[in-house]
């Protein structure tokens, strides 16, 4: 089990905050890439736990997580790979369950410092980038070196950013894709 130490960033330039992180020397890990997830709740459901199944075309996993408080900091995430998206939802499927959301966004990744700081665009929605490290305190280091906004920091995971800053549900959107 992993433990995630991470903070969303609102309403990003991409090209700024890309030109930034290049300044800053960080190291480009991925392009920008499609990932396709499908979202899957536990049975009985559980509001602070879910299945994510996710792929970016080159890695797929499979993972529990699990929120323990109302912020995306100290995210308990139990993850492994598997080799296809399909076949591992059809795998899920005969267990019994069935994905209650697909949703797909674009992601770019960088690495900084130790951080890893994923650029992600979704559907009807502004840029984000999410900043994940070991700490808090290599979290701010991190932001601060990129001349960030304070102001649009959140904890919020992504269902409750599109909730509670876009009054948009996307739980109630089966189908989340890019038009």
């Amino acid at each position: 089990m992993n433990i995630e130490n991470e903070i969303t960033v609102l309403n990003v330039n991409k090209q700024q905050l890309i030109t930034s992180l290049k300044n800053a020397g960080a190291k480009q890990i991925t392009e920008e890439l499609k990932q396709v997830r499908y979202v899957y709740d536990f049975k009985p459901k559980n509001e602070n736990k879910w299945i994510r199944l996710r792929s970016n075309g080159q890695k797929t996993t499979l993972a529990i997580k699990e929120v323990t408080n109302s912020s995306k900091l100290n995210t308990k995430e139990y993850e492994v790979e598997v080799s296809d998206i399909e076949t591992t939802n059809e795998i899920l499927e005969q267990l019994g369950y069935t994905y209650r959301n697909r949703q797909e966004n674009l992601r770019q990744i960088f690495e900084l410092d130790g951080a890893e700081i994923s650029i992600d665009s979704w559907p009807m929605i502004p840029p984000y980038v999410e900043i994940e490290a070991k700490d808090l305190q290599s979290i701010n280091k991190v932001v601060e070196k990129l001349g960030l906004d304070k102001n649009n920091i959140t904890t919020l995971d992504v269902c409750s950013i599109y909730k509670n800053i876009y009054n948009i549900d996307i739980l109630e959107i089966t189908d989340l894709k890019f038009e």
